[in-house]
């Protein structure tokens, strides 16, 4: 791992190296997230798991980062709140589809947002996607389809819900990339909580849903604390690379939810397990070394560091 210091002693990652290995530490635990979120069962619906995420992550990053100074100071803040809002939709859009539809159908239509964040991408900065990184794409995409044995059919609803889901997730890490120049990943994921807190909270109210085990008493911080370790190391990993890139990375967390069937839920490893979990590790892994070809780490270092 190659790094750097200046005048101030601060260390600067390898952007080839820092983004996928916060990419990857994140998706390992969003695994650990939905595993959470599985387990809690259908007791609890959409907008009551939204709520505690969203209310307890505000809690926490108050409490860490909030003593010195108002936590809710940031540059750009519309955009701050837009990227707040798109990211709570995805949240709720992903958490109903699973819901309504088997969770592999749900998560292969949500993971088509790396395609929407290069779209996303082109629009908003003129960002044009070359053709090998399009074949890595194509790659990690094609290895979650054989993962999961993805068929059409199922709810409509539960289906439009993944895939607009899948929309507004390619649009909100697609926005972090002007967002990181001037914010960190505390200001940028605390502003997510506070609009996903004033999108679940007035359904919470409605009919609400406590926690009544011991076990669900667990699992209610076990999620605020995955989510907010998660989101922030992910935000820090869009520092280093394109929101379309990071999206892809973030993708190997269908590799890992697998994994965990496997061994902690008894799934069977089939052919389709190691086919399709090679086909995307082996396209992360390519994306990876074409990125360090073509953006120069120096430049991208000076443009990643932390405010």
């Amino acid at each position: 791992m190659n790094t750097s210091t200046n005048g101030t002693g601060r260390v600067h990652m390898d952007a080839a190296v820092a983004g996928p290995l916060f990419m990857l530490a994140a998706a390992l635990l969003f695994t650990l997230l939905s595993l959470q979120i599985k387990l809690l069962g259908p007791t609890f619906s959409a907008w009551d798991i939204g709520f505690y995420r969203f209310a307890g992550g505000i809690l926490v990053l108050v409490t860490v980062f909030g003593r010195r100074r108002n936590p809710f100071r940031g540059h750009n803040t519309r955009l701050l709140l837009i990227r707040g809002g798109t990211g709570s939709i995805a949240f709720i859009c992903m958490v109903t589809a699973i819901q309504r539809l088997p969770i592999s159908t749900a998560l292969v239509i949500f993971y088509s947002f790396p395609a929407f964040s290069a779209v996303f991408s082109y629009f908003i900065y003129g960002e044009r996607v070359g053709k090998l990184e399009i074949v890595c794409i194509i790659g990690v995409l094609s290895g979650v389809g054989v993962l999961f044995d993805f068929q059409p059919g199922g709810e409509p609803v539960g289906q439009a819900m993944a895939l607009l889901g899948g929309a507004f997730a390619g649009l909100t890490v697609t926005l972090i990339r002007t967002l990181r120049e001037q914010n960190g990943p505390v200001i940028i994921y605390l502003y997510l909580c506070a609009m996903g807190f004033c999108v679940t909270a007035p359904m919470f109210a409605l009919q609400p849903t406590w926690p009544s085990t011991p076990m669900e008493w667990a699992m209610i911080p076990g999620i605020v604390f995955t989510s907010v370790t998660a989101q922030l190391l992910m935000n820090q990993g869009f520092f280093y690379c394109r929101g379309w890139e990071g999206g892809v990375f973030m993708s190997s967390e269908v590799v890992f939810t697998a994994i965990v069937g496997i061994a902690f839920l008894g799934d069977p490893a089939s052919w389709r397990f190691w086919t399709g979990g090679i086909a995307v590790l082996a396209s992360v892994v390519a994306l990876n070394r074409l990125k360090a070809f073509t953006v120069p780490a120096q430049t991208t270092m000076e443009k990643g560091q932390t405010p």
